[in-house]
């Protein structure tokens, strides 16, 4: 039987005053004791946040995979990633997701003027998250983003993990176009943070823009693993 210890309260009201913790941990309760999952650590500073690894799956949406931009790469990669976000959650990993969103007058914005390609576009079925991904994906851990890279994501992480996360993992597609571009932002936002991308859990619009890229970000600091 699994209980959860938060900040208020643990399960049943009973008072845990060992450790008043500002987020969830899983635990299990057995014979009246506590055993917390030994993959998770607990602070000993009353009060301290335990910091979060995140990994971030970006774009793994059916018009990059075998839609209107399909990618044979990006197609070879699901299954992998989809073992690795098993991993990260045993391991108590926050999962992220990003999903390229576009509206009608796609065509009409500059991106469309230089990728006459609609796709994306919110609402269809080449928007949606690949079907072997998308049971681990809800309404909170979706970032929606109407370009390559977002703005908004740092922000998104840090509501995610109630503060700066230790250590942020990138995997997805492409590479060489959304993958680099929020990397980029990441490592700007969390300069003291490392930030690594998984080259093989990750495909380009080529291989050769995919290896380019990956050259590019380790020029940036962010580690290639």
């Amino acid at each position: 039987m699994k209980y959860f210890i938060t900040k208020r309260r643990w399960d049943k009201e009973k008072e845990y005053s060992s450790h008043k913790l500002p987020i969830t941990l899983p635990v299990t309760y057995i014979n009246g004791k506590i055993k917390v999952n030994e993959k998770f650590l607990l602070y000993k500073k009353r009060g301290k946040k335990m910091k979060k690894k995140v990994l971030l799956v970006v774009d793994m949406q059916n018009d990059f995979l075998t839609g209107a931009l399909a990618n044979e790469e990006g197609q070879k990669i699901i299954g992998a990633v989809k073992k690795r976000i098993e991993e990260c959650k045993e391991e108590g990993y926050e999962i992220l997701f990003t999903r390229d969103t576009h509206g009608e007058n796609y065509m009409e914005t500059q991106e469309g003027e230089k990728l006459p390609v609609p796709h994306c576009i919110e609402g269809t079925e080449g928007w949606q998250i690949t079907d072997e991904l998308l049971p681990y994906t809800d309404s909170r851990n979706v970032l929606d983003k109407p370009s390559f890279g977002s703005l908004e994501l740092p922000g998104k992480i840090m509501t995610r993990v109630n503060d700066e996360p230790v250590e942020i993992e990138i995997c997805g597609v492409c590479t060489d176009i959304c993958v680099i571009s929020n990397a980029m932002i990441l490592k700007a936002a969390f300069p003291e943070t490392p930030v690594k991308v998984n080259g093989n859990l990750c495909a380009g619009v080529t291989p050769e823009s995919h290896a380019t890229a990956l050259e590019a970000m380790k020029m940036c600091q962010v580690e290639v693993i």
